[in-house]
């Protein structure tokens, strides 16, 4: 049995969702989704303390996981509700799920998006099939007008997390991975509005009773951690998880989720970045920010995970290229392997090159030099310079600094939240 304290104490109520569930959407819609792999990672277990087994819902056609709860609430559509289509409000992965599958299935597909979704989101959701009405300046303010649409048009509503049906398909991730890997006897969850944690985790009890569940949340958007543990903190930021930045968990997600999990972590906005950089250097695998939540939460609570057999799902790998480059030299500058320094000189001829003269001894590759001789607190006669350079490890760079202050330079690192 899980060693963890569960979130409630309290009697459970009758099951709204249950293993039989989920069980009928993984025959609804076998084959008509990626059966993606779960694989063990060696060196990312022996970096945690703890056996890490991967589950690839990145791999989907669409790139994520969503495909599955989708696909299941389309199919359990009425002939009638097929032919009028479906309307749902979702600016990330439930739109191109939906999209696509109901158009392979001729079911027509409207998602209404804030105006202020990326161009890149709107193309990538038209391009599998959907139809794309931008609304509002809010999430909530689209999600209002689809249900107004939806009244006035006569469709039907595919909620992206709080609906039985799609958390069911969502479910089949759990199936999946325990089907490839008994012996797991701990999943960690990434949740934002909690459809993927409610069908995962009925599932998994389902199957094995004692399993461990672990919840995640980005500490921006504790939307779910903060109904459940009841904690009032604040909620909204610019996450790198937007697949879990839920302001409004679900109500039928939430009264599942109070039963199920057994532990629900926060983690910060620099845990998923190395999260994500650590999953592109180890397993050459592309995440998005949400889908790297998981990982980032058993890296930062190593104490939790240590000697078990973990399930980690890679929920989905839809992140922009230029926001992945900057994590990655983010990530760069974290390891040491990547700075700024920043010198205080006197502005006269020969004095930067005495400081070049210093990188080169130590091999210490410059990138890029900035002078500043005008907005500084220095007196005319002095100048700031930032120099961007590239280091071997964090222990070269440090050599250097050192040797630098050792010459009488004022030096100091420009850090990276």
């Amino acid at each position: 049995m899980s060693t963890l304290a569960p979130l409630s104490a309290e009697a459970p109520e009758p099951a709204l969702l249950t293993l039989t569930d989920v069980q009928a959407a993984a025959m609804r819609i076998a084959g008509k989704v990626v059966r993606t792999t779960t694989e063990h990672s060696r060196t990312l277990s022996e970096i945690a303390g703890c056996d890490i087994w991967l589950k690839f819902e990145n791999l989907q056609f669409t790139a994520a996981y969503k495909e599955r709860g989708a696909l299941n609430a389309l199919l359990l559509l009425t002939d009638e509700q097929r032919a009028r289509g479906v309307i749902a409000a979702s600016a990330g992965n439930h739109a191109q799920g939906l999209s696509y599958h109901g158009t392979r299935l001729g079911v027509p597909v409207t998602i209404v998006m804030p105006r202020t979704t990326p161009t890149v989101k709107v193309m990538q959701t038209e391009a599998v099939g959907g139809k794309v009405v931008l609304e509002g300046e809010t999430f909530d303010e689209a999600y209002a007008h689809a249900r107004r649409l939806e009244q006035e048009l006569g469709l039907a509503f595919v909620h992206p997390f709080d609906e039985p049906a799609v958390a069911a398909g969502q479910g089949t991730v759990a199936l999946e991975m325990l089907a490839d890997v008994p012996e797991l006897d701990m999943l960690v969850i990434p949740v934002g509005g909690g459809g993927l944690a409610t069908g995962m985790g009925t599932a998994a009890r389902g199957l094995k009773p004692g399993i461990g569940l672990v919840g995640v949340e980005a500490e921006l958007f504790p939307s779910m951690y903060n109904k459940l543990k009841g904690t009032q903190y604040p909620t909204g930021g610019d996450t790198l998880a937007e697949g879990i930045a839920v302001k409004e968990p679900g109500q039928f997600t939430s009264r599942v989720l109070a039963q199920l999990l057994d532990e629900f972590l926060l983690v910060s906005e620099p845990a998923m970045e190395a999260a994500v950089a650590l999953l592109l250097q180890i397993e050459k695998t592309v995440v998005e920010g949400a889908g790297a939540a998981g990982l980032a939460a058993v890296m930062a609570n190593r104490e939790l995970f240590a000697g078990r057999k973990v399930g980690i799902v890679l929920t989905g790998g839809n992140i922009d290229t230029r926001l992945l480059a900057n994590v990655l030299l983010r990530d760069l500058a974290r390891s040491g392997r990547l700075a700024r320094l920043r010198l205080t000189l006197q502005d006269r001829p020969g004095a930067l090159f005495k400081v070049m003269e210093e990188f080169n001894r130590h091999n210490i590759n410059i990138i890029e030099i900035w002078h500043q001789r005008i907005f500084t607190h220095l007196p005319a006669k002095g100048l700031i310079t930032d120099i961007e350079c590239e280091a071997r490890d964090r222990d070269q760079l440090e050599a250097l600094v050192a040797a630098l202050r050792a010459k009488g330079y004022d030096v100091s690192q420009v850090d990276v939240n």
